[in-house]
């Protein structure tokens, strides 16, 4: 239905704008008395089978939803109706900012892929700490970023910020040094300015009560050579682990027309499955496995995730094939997980 019927329909607005319409009819028709526990029951699966604890949390099943979607932590709640396992809100910054001019989102239908160039537009952490105060037994994880007009030699102060901010409410955290859509973010990936940003961070949580992990989410785009130096900084600065991959700036194979394929920003959805899952590969082999890896990038189906999976990864996360698929997409990939486990 959802792909005969309401994505046709979805698709012929401006994705931006459908986006906040979306929101707003979720939000409230998820809240009409009796309809959340039957949204739930609809499209959620509890199994045992299912669980997976990493990083010392315990999720209720691999399937995540990629940050970026829920960027101020407005609709995490209705959301987890629809089966995730988990949430990653933001990308969070310490100053609210508009991001990038629009238009910034590009539908490639072709290519069963997004082109975005948002730019971190978020409603500040101070906003979304507020969001976030009652959310429940929701595992939820913070990616967070850089304020665009704070420069790289600064960058911590701003990741520091918002981890502060942010570490009584959240389960997990995510450092963005990797979206393409902020200029020079993508240098913090360089082995020195890296080792810096996490030892600090690291150093500083070191002083909570409670440990809460911090995961680095890199860039598709990376040569093996930088791999191999995020793999030696995670390692040595004794990180939970990577999210491989946030978006990529090649445009190999596409299908779609030339003046959408040019758009600048990062691609995601289809076209960046293979791409990812050769990251994935290599980390996880070239760590020997050492540490955790959520992979994210090209999830549409089972078969999808599985791949995921086999590459390396503990958990998945998705996002651009939640909006291609639609609601029932989490549900068929944790219904073939579970027939999997129960297989075996």
């Amino acid at each position: 239905m959802y792909k005969r019927l309401i994505r046709p329909i979805l698709f012929l607005f401006d994705p931006e704008l459908i986006h906040h319409i979306s929101f707003f009819l979720i939000k409230r028709f998820i809240n009409i008395p009796g309809v959340k526990y039957l949204t739930k029951k609809k499209f959620s699966i509890n199994s045992k089978s299912l669980e997976r604890e990493v990083f010392g949390i315990k999720f209720p099943n691999p399937v995540g939803l990629a940050a970026g979607f829920d960027k101020n932590a407005e609709l995490f709640s209705e959301l987890s109706n629809f089966g995730f396992g988990f949430i990653e809100i933001g990308t969070v910054t310490p100053q609210p900012q508009p991001g990038n001019k629009k238009k910034r989102i590009f539908r490639l239908n072709k290519d069963q892929s997004l082109i975005n160039r948002l730019g971190f537009n978020n409603k500040g952490v101070n906003y979304i700490k507020n969001k976030l105060k009652n959310k429940g037994k929701i595992i939820i994880g913070a990616n967070i970023g850089k304020n665009k007009k704070t420069p790289n030699e600064k960058a911590f102060d701003d990741y520091l910020f918002s981890f502060d901010k942010l570490y009584d409410y959240v389960d997990y955290f995510v450092i963005n040094v990797s979206s393409p859509n902020t200029p020079n973010l993508r240098d913090l990936q360089d082995k020195k300015p890296l080792t810096s940003l996490v030892k600090k961070l690291n150093l500083h949580r070191k002083k909570k009560k409670k440990r809460k992990p911090i995961l680095l989410k890199i860039s598709p785009d990376l040569s093996e050579n930088k791999l191999l130096d995020i793999i030696s900084v995670i390692q040595k600065e004794d990180l939970d682990g990577v999210i491989a991959t946030n978006t990529t700036v090649t445009r190999e194979d596409l299908e779609s027309e030339s003046e959408l394929t040019s758009e600048v920003g990062g691609l995601s959805g289809k076209k960046l499955n293979s791409k990812s899952n050769e990251v994935i590969r290599f980390i996880h082999k070239k760590s020997n496995g050492s540490f955790p890896i959520i992979g994210v990038g090209g999830v549409f189906s089972p078969r999808d995730v599985i791949e995921k999976l086999k590459s390396g990864a503990s958990l998945v996360q998705v996002y651009t094939g939640f909006i291609y698929e639609g609601p029932n997409m989490v549900k068929k990939i944790n219904k073939e997980l579970l027939n999997r486990s129960i297989k075996h």
